[in-house]
């Protein structure tokens, strides 16, 4: 069998069974997560416009409510995941996402819509990748890396699966049916796994490392926490505001929609590949240099975008290459906290650690549109959203914790046999 279904626990619990079950669970989940509650609304919102006469920024702003939403409840699901594991609260947000489709489905009005996305938000916060995280990296630590590999992959799917079937209802029924059916496919496809795959018993926490004795109030009191928070607040902002302004720049320069569309998907499956490229990353180079080296990646490809205006095959290599980054960093932010501080607090740390990037990510397509027409156009935009990478990436400097860990797992990970 695979090192991912039988390994060794995380240093100091001894050895133990891994549950096979959670990891293919957690590829259904992921995918069908991410692509109903998320990707199915940009498809959606032209028709629910279109349908209730309601402006395309008042729903797109209950969207990014809901993200905000996400980011903050996330704080609180990180605490229950720490002492409960993640059956109660992955189950219970299933539900909670298929009741707020509904609401969204039957709302009569803007602000039951928005009251719905509301509610989704909260069911993010226990269904996306942070809890899912939380609990690979406790069952399966050492060798978290590959499992946190091969469940991001699969939930990069997300779009490609989602995006397609919600068109194709959509061109039958009308948005609210839409979303009525893909609340039935979620609470079939997510609640079961939830409920029933995840029900091995929760091992309790490793010890902290030695360095971390004041426990989780030590860390989040430091100065390297506070500064990986800036960090990554601040590379949340630039990176989703380059995808989001990506199709934008393109029109600008005088690109097709079908030809802007295409940079934007083949980026995306740069974004694929970058996943599968982390470990090996992640054994080359210490968890600070490689996310300074990450982060400074992303702001030369956004630089890039800013100064090419062509020829087309050479935008489209510089998205792909930005897509790989991206994939990257989604691994980067799924191990900080365990490669500087352990894995005894993890929900509750990454919680906070990822709340203000969450919500930087919910405000930076607002912030994006806004500031382009002041710059002067979305190249200037870009030169712009650069800087704010570079800035992110020299913050990275000041997140070294006094002892980091070593990524031991990583290297047990890419060891083992296959």
């Amino acid at each position: 069998m695979s090192g991912l279904q039988s390994g060794v626990a995380a240093a100091g619990t001894g050895v133990r069974s891994r549950p096979r079950a959670v990891l293919p669970a957690f590829c259904l989940t992921q995918i069908t997560s991410w692509g109903i509650v998320y990707y199915a609304f940009p498809v959606l919102n032209p028709s629910i416009t279109a349908d209730t006469g309601w402006s395309a920024g008042a729903t797109t702003a209950a969207f990014s409510a809901a993200l905000v939403v996400s980011a903050v409840a996330g704080i609180y699901v990180g605490r229950v995941l720490d002492h409960r594991g993640p059956r109660l609260v992955m189950t219970a947000g299933s539900l909670l996402g298929s009741l707020s489709l509904l609401v969204i489905a039957a709302a009569p009005n803007l602000a039951v819509f928005h009251a719905g996305w509301l509610l989704a938000g909260a069911a993010m916060a226990a269904i996306f990748y942070q809890p899912a995280f939380a609990a690979l990296t406790r069952w399966w630590a050492p060798d978290h890396v590959r499992a946190l590999t091969v469940v991001t992959l699969a939930g990069g799917l997300a779009s490609t699966v989602f995006a397609p079937l919600t068109a194709i209802l959509a061109d039958h029924m009308s948005w609210r049916a839409t979303y009525m059916v893909l609340a039935g496919i979620l609470a079939v496809l997510t609640v079961p796994a939830h409920a029933f795959a995840l029900r091995a018993p929760w091992p309790p926490a490793p010890p902290s490392p030695p360095h971390v004795s004041g426990g989780h109030e030590q860390v989040v009191r430091s100065r390297a926490f506070w500064m990986l928070a800036v960090t990554f607040t601040l590379s949340a902002f630039a990176m989703y505001a380059v995808v989001i302004s990506l199709v934008p720049l393109l029109l600008e320069r005088g690109y097709t929609t079908t030809q802007a569309a295409w940079a934007l998907g083949l980026g995306g499956a740069g974004q694929t590949l970058g996943r599968t490229l982390y470990a090996t990353l992640a054994r080359c180079l210490d968890v600070t240099a490689r996310t300074v080296v990450l982060i400074a990646l992303g702001a030369l490809t956004t630089a890039a975008l800013a100064a090419v205006a062509g020829p087309y095959a050479l935008l489209v290599a510089v998205s792909v290459l930005a897509g790989v980054i991206r994939g990257n960093l989604t691994l980067l932010q799924a191990t900080a906290v365990t490669d500087r501080w352990g894995t005894t607090h993890y929900g509750r740390l990454s919680g906070l650690l990822a709340a203000p990037a969450h919500a930087a990510a919910a405000l930076a397509p607002f912030a994006g549109a806004l500031l382009a027409g002041p710059l002067g156009g979305y190249p200037a935009l870009f030169a712009l959203l650069a800087a704010l990478a570079v800035t992110a990436a020299v913050t990275a400097l000041g997140a070294r914790a006094h002892h980091p860990l070593r990524s031991l797992r990583t290297d047990r990970a890419s060891s083992g046999s296959s």
